[in-house]
């Protein structure tokens, strides 16, 4: 029995040399990304839904409130209430304890838009109550924002 789980055990550390290892941030930080984890996305205008871009907070478990403000930056082509909708009007957004995500949600409607301008829609994270990082802990802070384009079908 001793000789069995000696083999099983060797099998496992050769086996997991072979692997990849994880990465691990000890530092909190706060992002956002699209519902398929991307920093960019495209919304057709012959699309009539709402998207939700979720914030999410990495750190060990917070026992009070964690504030996280944001800006919404939108292009010289998109106007609101005829391209989009902001459903989401809470800013700052509040995580209570517990809670690691929280969604901006934009409702898409059907408008044709202008190649020729700026047709986006940026959600930038701009602070928080607690000082964590904004995206990824690294100088480039990937997924401090997510920028949202609108195109013609």
């Amino acid at each position: 029995m001793k000789k069995l789980l000696y083999i099983l055990f060797l099998m496992g550390v050769l086996y997991s040399c072979d692997q990849e290892e994880s990465v691990f941030f000890d530092e909190p930080f706060v992002r956002i990304s699209t519902s398929t984890g991307e920093a960019r996305t495209v919304v057709l205008s012959n699309v009539r839904n709402t998207n939700a871009y979720s914030v999410y907070v990495s750190s060990r478990p917070i026992t009070d409130s964690l504030e996280v403000s944001y800006e919404i930056i939108v292009g010289d082509g998109l106007q609101e209430d005829v391209d989009y909708k902001i459903v989401t009007t809470a800013n700052p957004l509040v995580f209570l304890p517990g809670i690691n995500d929280m969604p901006i949600r934009i409702r898409w409607l059907q408008h044709a838009v202008n190649p020729e301008k700026d047709n986006t829609v940026t959600i930038r994270l701009t602070g928080n109550s607690k000082g964590f990082n904004l995206g990824f802990p690294g100088p480039d802070h990937v997924q401090s924002q997510v920028v949202i384009e609108k195109r013609n079908n």
